[in-house]
């Protein structure tokens, strides 16, 4: 298999259909008494914050989560002594009643992975720091000294695939996007290809040892990078190991693939990131067990995985799709690339994508109606003052606006109403599909034009023919993200260049739920580099915070950039100070830097290597000591505690990052 990305004619698919929910079929991995593939439910699953060591509130905790409905619970075990102690967990768990099992998580010693493997009903080890080097060293390898480094690899990780397999243990190869190894970094980069490549040289010495109880990750803090490596690891598997069937029984040539999206966060940032990635997974019938990472409380982990799972119950249900054929596809699910689309105004091209707010079931707009979409008027100053989240359209349907706008908002009305504003300053209409034949009479900058996917291909001649036109794409399919998808693709492969604003509306749903489900229905789209703009609506949720979901999906998607981003680990028992505590404080404090990004890590194993590409790092060194990083250099170590948040900011003052917080983000006059 070449070490390159699959070319786009001789990739295997990475799922079984583009447009039809299919579960993706793998091997059944036995995990104690709750088996993960072939045919089973997706688990969920969290991991403790407590220390290990304590044996008393680990199972306190490790009850809160079963109850909550984890069906796996991780707990780390950093050195030999943690692992012991997982057999005092473990039997007091059992004693009071619950057989959930437990899975030992695993960095840099193999003495605890093996006494582990010896007690729990899973290891979880990651190859990037596993019997390998991180250092953050370039090496030039020749393939006579890789050779060599793999067959050192090979001897000390032996001897815990064998007492895996001696006991009955499962195993997760899981790799980290930003804890790859030098060797790996050396010669294939901080890529998902690297990602992949370090995972399959661990599952290729457990082949050869004919140990198949196996389970991959490939986790990262950006869902772009997320998604694009799990579909590589099932291209190559698929390519790799078509063979595999022969020797399990006909089943399928893939392993199980564990879900996450690491470091994601707190709160909504921490939803709209994990169901990002997750979700563009599970859309495509991706996944055998997820576990979303958020800076709370693990049994809080559990009822969001549950939600972003429960989408799929009877999602094979849906209407029928079109078929795309993934041997012809116009762009490649491997790397990102987006959509080559003309510019009209500062809807697609080179423009990032847009935001709208949906006006038009208000009974009356006034200047206050904008505060929560970004836009504060003061009577006083006359002056509207613009926030960084600040959206880009209004539509208000057959709604007056009497009042003058500030200077980056625009109103979208529908058309017949739009014939009374056609000389207002940025005032353009929307045209329903029964009024195609009247955009040729229009003399608008911009015509939008809304419809759903059936409407789009039975009336693509017309389509086709206009100009100056941005559509509204929607859709009323169950199976909503790929059946988008497929008037994308449908587009691309005519050529089309029309830009195209991505609405999605939620009836009847809370603002956990609207969150997750439109980050997974708008988020997968963007990954992909689908969409000049995102419509959100729900009745039941507020434009404050349908506006913030729209930033936040496409900050997640990385095509927008509108706030400080935090790259927050969900804390384990390494953790060394109160993390969710001091994220609050950084952020109180930071929040108003865009495009910065801060990671917050609680303990040197997950930092500098899980941050990625943190601008700065903080991260817990030792009891009550922080040590601060710009990018992945130390900078200064063992910081006390309370002086390392202003040190931190400090930190990001002299190198040049920081800005005065002010009232409003940005001013403009009337």
């Amino acid at each position: 298999m070449s070490n390159t990305i699959l070319k786009q004619d001789t990739f295997q698919l990475y799922c079984n259909s583009l447009t039809s929910y299919q579960r993706l079929k793998t091997l059944e991995v036995k995990i104690g008494d709750v088996a993960m593939g072939a045919n089973h439910p997706i688990r969920v699953q969290s991991m403790t914050t407590t220390d290990t060591m304590d044996t008393k509130a680990t199972v306190a905790q490790s009850i809160r989560m079963i109850e909550a409905g984890c069906e796996y619970v991780r707990i780390t075990a950093p050195s030999i002594n943690e692992a012991r102690n997982l057999q005092n967990i473990k039997d007091e768990l059992r004693k009071q009643g619950y057989g959930t099992p437990l899975i030992a998580d695993i960095h840099f010693t193999p003495n605890a992975a093996e006494t582990a493997a010896r007690i729990v009903e899973k290891v979880r080890v990651n190859p990037g720091n596993y019997a390998d080097k991180k250092k953050f060293d370039t090496i030039d390898y020749t393939d006579a000294t890789y050779a060599e480094e793999l067959e050192r690899i090979r001897e000390r990780f032996i001897p815990l695939v064998k007492i895996c397999k001696e006991y009955g243990t499962a195993m997760r190869i899981g790799t980290n996007h930003g804890s790859l190894s030098d060797r790996i970094m050396s010669r294939y980069g901080d890529t998902p290809l690297g990602m992949v490549e370090s995972a399959l040289e661990f599952l290729r010495i457990c082949m050869d040892e004919g140990y198949y109880n196996i389970v991959l990750s490939m986790k990262a803090s950006n869902p772009q990078v997320m998604v694009q490596a799990y579909r590589l690891l099932i291209a190559k598997m698929r390519a790799e190991f078509m063979d595999l069937n022969n020797i399990q029984n006909s089943l399928p040539a893939l392993f199980p693939l564990h879900l996450g999206v690491t470091e994601a966060g707190e709160a909504e940032d921490g939803r709209i990131k994990s169901a990002s990635g997750i979700g563009t997974l599970l859309e495509d019938g991706i996944g055998d067990t997820i576990r979303v990472s958020l800076t709370e409380d693990p049994e809080l982990e559990i009822p969001v995985a549950k939600k972003l799972v429960s989408r799929y119950n009877n999602r094979a249900s849906h209407l029928s799709i079109k078929p795309i054929n993934h041997q012809k596809l116009p762009y490649s699910p491997f790397s990102y690339s987006r959509r080559q689309t003309k510019s009209v105004l500062n809807v697609g091209g080179n423009h990032v994508p847009v935001v709208f707010a949906d006006f038009s079931g208000k009974q009356s707009i006034s200047p206050a109606s904008l505060f929560p979409v970004g836009y504060n008027y003061s009577q006083t100053l006359d002056k509207w003052h613009i926030s960084d989240q600040a959206c880009d359209f209004i539509y208000v349907g057959d709604k007056h606006i009497s009042f003058a706008l500030p200077g980056t908002l625009s109103v979208v009305y529908n058309y017949k109403m739009w014939l009374q504003h056609s000389g207002d300053e940025r005032t353009y209409p929307l045209f329903k599909v029964s009024e195609l034949d009247e955009i040729a009479k229009c003399n608008a900058a911009i015509k939008f034009v809304e419809l759903c996917t059936e409407d789009f291909f039975k009336y693509q001649l017309k389509i086709d023919k206009l100009s100056d036109a941005v559509l509204v794409l929607k859709t009323s399919n169950e199976h909503a993200m790929p059946d988008l998808r497929r008037v994308f693709v449908g587009m691309m492969q005519e050529k089309s260049s029309l830009p195209v604003i991505i609405k999605r509306v939620y009836d009847n749903t809370d603002l956990e739920t609207f969150l997750l489900n439109s980050s997974t229905d708008a988020g997968a789209l963007l990954l992909d580099g689908m969409g000049d703009g995102v419509w959100l609506c729900s009745e039941k949720v507020s434009p404050a915070d349908i506006n913030q979901t729209a930033f936040g999906i496409l900050q997640a998607a990385r095509t927008r950039i509108s706030k400080t981003e935090y790259i927050s680990c969900p804390s384990c028992g390494r953790t060394l100070f109160d993390l969710q505590e001091t994220t609050a404080k950084i952020r109180a404090k930071t929040h108003h830097l865009k495009g910065i990004k801060i990671g917050i890590m609680g303990c040197i194993v997950n930092g500098p290597g899980e941050m990625a590409d943190a601008d700065y790092g903080y991260v817990g060194s030792g009891a009550g000591k922080i040590t601060l990083y710009k990018g992945k250099e130390v900078v200064r170590r063992n910081i006390d505690a309370t002086l390392a948040v202003d040190a931190l900011i400090e930190l990001i003052r002299d190198n040049g990052d920081w800005i005065e917080p002010a009232v409003s983000d940005n001013t403009t006059g009337n």
